[in-house]
């Protein structure tokens, strides 16, 4: 196989994408899996998958793949086909860990490769390893990381092979982690990475209060969406010294895209404009916690992606409406706040005034606006929710090739976002 004749398998417009988080164990961003999907065939077909992933792969360059990965390394599935062939050059090998199935048919040639690639700087991955087999014993010895799904195999069985992994040397990544309580016992097992969407789990603790550095940003917002005068905005901001360096410091990141520098409160007010500050004060209550050494930068990230996620989509799919693209971005970045709080939705509407339109997007993905934001969440959980993503693309109107496009957009906003923000 080479690039080009696997790019007739699948056309590259003819894609999507997934990004899954790879956490480490102080919950710091380490990577992501890339996940690509050919939306020309059923997606439950996984060689249909590793050929959307191939000709992604071959024009990395042209779409910007680098981008979408920001700091992280990124975690991409291959087959022995893809492996064999010559479009690796067109991958970052820094950046890249190549993820195989330990079902896969070994053979030397196999191995060769696999051995010439990590001469080449390449990393490599073993997923879905459930038990010892011989292709296992073959492939250890050329793998960086093991990935151990954490739903299929029972915890004595996790136990004895995270511990014969760790003792053989590898950087071990429990997957599939979808609670906190998993994410405990995978640590004290002696994990280095830890992959699935427990981060974003809402866990809400009754009669929680916002912290006073929230309470303080809620409030700001308050004043802004009620049309309170410049000035009071002002001396809001100035009565919380922190509050205020935070928010100078966020205006002038280059995903604001100002032409000089902002110094003053007055400044940012004037230049930004109201919607432009509610969402930094939005983006602000997410970084909060993170500088405090909570590590919240994965719901930072998912929340600031999913807003500018959102914001595209309503820009590409009403372009006359005004303002419709500032409520979508609200959506979007609101979406994780019961996460964020501790909190029940219904208590965040209650405490953060909002347009109907936004709460029932809140509460019931419904509306435009909620179509949008289940759109997104399909995305982000693409392996469970990936026969969700056609219906939703066909109920906007929208194609894949405009989808990845705006993906590949918010991805970049967004780490961008994260890096000045922390």
């Amino acid at each position: 196989m080479t690039a080009s004749s696997d790019t007739q398998h699948a056309p590259v417009r003819d894609f999507y994408l997934g990004r899954q988080p790879i956490l480490d164990k102080n919950q710091a961003l380490f990577g992501y899996e890339m996940l690509f999907r050919n939306a020309l065939v059923a997606a439950a077909q996984i060689e249909t998958d590793i050929k959307a992933t191939a000709s992604v792969i071959a024009h990395a360059a042209q779409l910007g793949l680098e981008k979408a990965m920001g700091d992280a390394l990124g975690f991409i599935n291959v087959d022995a086909e893809v492996l064999i062939s010559d479009i690796f050059v067109f991958l970052p090998r820094e950046k890249v860990v190549l993820e195989i199935v330990d079902s896969m048919r070994v053979s030397a040639p196999l191995l060769e490769r696999i051995a010439e690639l990590r001469s080449h700087g390449f990393r490599f991955a073993l997923s879905d390893v459930g038990h010892d087999t011989p292709e296992l014993s073959q492939l250890l010895p050329l793998m960086d990381f093991i990935k151990l799904n954490v739903r299929d195999i029972p915890p004595a069985a996790l136990a004895r092979l995270a511990d014969n992994f760790k003792k053989a040397g590898k950087k071990i990544l429990a997957e599939k982690v979808e609670t906190r309580a998993e994410f405990e016992s995978c640590l004290a097992l002696g994990f280095d990475y830890f992959q699935g969407f427990y981060f974003a789990k809402p866990s809400v603790m009754i009669g929680r209060k916002l912290s006073p550095s929230q309470l303080a940003v809620v409030e700001l917002m308050t004043l802004i969406t009620s049309d309170a005068d410049n000035i009071d905005i002002e001396r809001a901001v100035k009565r919380d010294v922190t509050l205020a360096l935070n928010l100078l410091r966020l205006v002038n990141t280059p995903a604001v895209g100002a032409r000089y520098k902002i110094d003053s409160l007055s400044q940012a007010v004037s230049v930004l404009g109201r919607r432009q500050l509610q969402r930094w004060l939005q983006i602000m209550l997410y970084a909060e916690p993170a500088r405090r050494g909570s590590s919240m930068t994965p719901l930072l990230m998912l929340a600031t992606t999913r807003g500018r996620m959102l914001e595209l989509l309503a820009q590409k799919l009403r372009p006359s409406q005004r303002n419709i693209a500032d409520v979508a971005f609200t959506v979007g970045i609101m979406s994780l706040m019961d996460v964020l709080f501790g909190m029940t939705m219904d208590e965040i509407v209650a405490q953060i005034p909002v347009i109907d339109e936004v709460a029932d997007a809140l509460r019931t993905r419904s509306g435009f606006f909620g179509e949008l934001l289940h759109l997104a969440e399909c995305i982000e959980r693409m392996e469970e929710m990936e026969d969700q993503v056609e219906p939703a693309l066909r109920g906007l109107a929208l194609s894949t090739d405009e989808l990845v496009q705006l993906e590949m957009a918010a991805f970049e906003w967004s780490d961008t976002v994260v890096r000045y923000a922390l």
